[in-house]
C-alpha cells in the first residue's frame, strides 16, 4: 500500500492537472489512514475542478471517516446534483476483489455514501430515499444486496416490518455476489434462509466485512426486542481497531444516540 501511495503521489506531481491522478493520490492517501490529508487533496482538486462529481464523492466518503457527517452530506448531495443526466460508469477498485472485477459504479457509490451519511445522522427517511436511488443505479447483484441491506434495516428502524420484508423482493437464493458476501448473508438472514447464529464469525472483529455482519446482526436483535444483546454486540464491535469501517461507525453512532454512550 505504501508503494502504491508513492506511485500515485509521483504520478499526480508529474500531472497536477489530471483529475484522475489527483483522485488516486487522494484514495491511496486515505487507504493509509490519512483521512485529513486525503480531504485536503480532494479540496485542492475541487478548487481546480469544481464540477467534478468524483471529487465530492470521495471527499464525502472521507468526511464520514472522520465523523463530519454534515459535511459529508453536503458533498454527496453536490455530487448527486452533478451526475444528473450523465451516464453511469464503473468505478475502479483501489483494493481489488479476488476476481479483480469492479462491482460498484460512480452513481451507486454517491448514493450509497449519501444514504450512509443520513443514516449515521439518524435521518432515516432521507437515508431510505438515497438507498433507493443507489439500488436503482445498476443491476450488479453486489449493489442490490448492499443497498437492500440498508433499506431493510431502515424500514425496521422506522417500525415498518411489512415494508421491510417487501424490500427483499430482489433477493434470490440462486444469485451470487463477487465481493459483498456479508451483505448477501445478511439479506439471507432477513429472508429467513440463514439462522442468526450462523453469521457471527469466530475470532475478533476489525475487518470491514465482519463488522458489517456484526452490525447487521446487532440490529436484527434490536428490532426483535433484545436490546441487551444489541448493546453488547455494538460495544464489542467498537473495541476493535476498525475505526473507519461502516459497521464500526454505525455502531458508534447508535451507542451515542440510543444507549447514551460517550
Amino acid at each position: 500500500m505504501l508503494n502504491q501511495f508513492k506511485e500515485a503521489k509521483a504520478t499526480y506531481e508529474a500531472n497536477p492537472d489530471d483529475v484522475e491522478a489527483l483522485i488516486w493520490y487522494g484514495r491511496r492517501t486515505a487507504y493509509l489512514g490519512q483521512y485529513g490529508q486525503a480531504i485536503e487533496i480532494y479540496s485542492k482538486g475541487i478548487e481546480k475542478f469544481p464540477n467534478e462529481p468524483k471529487l465530492y464523492r470521495h471527499r464525502g466518503h472521507r468526511y464520514i471517516s472522520i465523523r463530519e457527517f454534515d459535511k459529508a452530506i453536503e458533498d454527496l448531495e453536490k455530487a448527486a446534483t452533478l451526475i444528473q443526466g450523465t451516464e453511469n460508469e464503473i468505478e475502479p477498485d483501489g483494493m481489488p476483489n479476488a476476481q479483480n472485477i469492479p462491482v460498484s459504479t460512480l452513481h451507486g457509490n454517491i448514493y450509497y455514501h449519501l444514504g450512509l451519511a443520513y443514516y449515521l445522522k439518524h435521518d432515516y427517511e432521507k437515508a431510505y430515499e438515497a438507498y433507493l436511488l443507489c439500488r436503482k443505479s445498476g443491476d450488479l447483484y453486489d449493489n442490490i444486496v448492499s443497498s437492500t441491506h440498508w433499506l431493510y434495516m431502515i424500514q425496521q428502524r422506522l417500525g415498518n416490518p411489512s415494508k421491510a420484508d417487501s424490500i427483499l423482493a430482489p433477493i434470490h437464493a440462486d444469485s451470487t455476489v463477487i465481493e459483498n458476501q456479508s451483505y448477501a448473508d445478511l439479506c439471507a438472514l432477513y429472508k429467513g434462509w440463514l439462522p442468526v447464529d450462523s453469521l457471527i464469525q469466530a475470532g475478533p472483529g476489525g475487518n470491514p466485512s465482519n463488522d458489517a455482519i456484526r452490525y447487521g446482526v446487532a440490529n436484527w436483535y434490536l428490532y426483535n426486542g433484545d436490546t441487551l444483546t444489541t448493546k453488547m454486540m455494538m460495544e464489542e464491535l467498537i473495541q476493535t481497531n476498525s475505526f473507519a469501517s461502516f459497521g464500526y461507525i454505525a455502531a458508534e453512532s447508535d451507542l451515542i444516540k440510543y444507549f447514551g454512550d460517550k
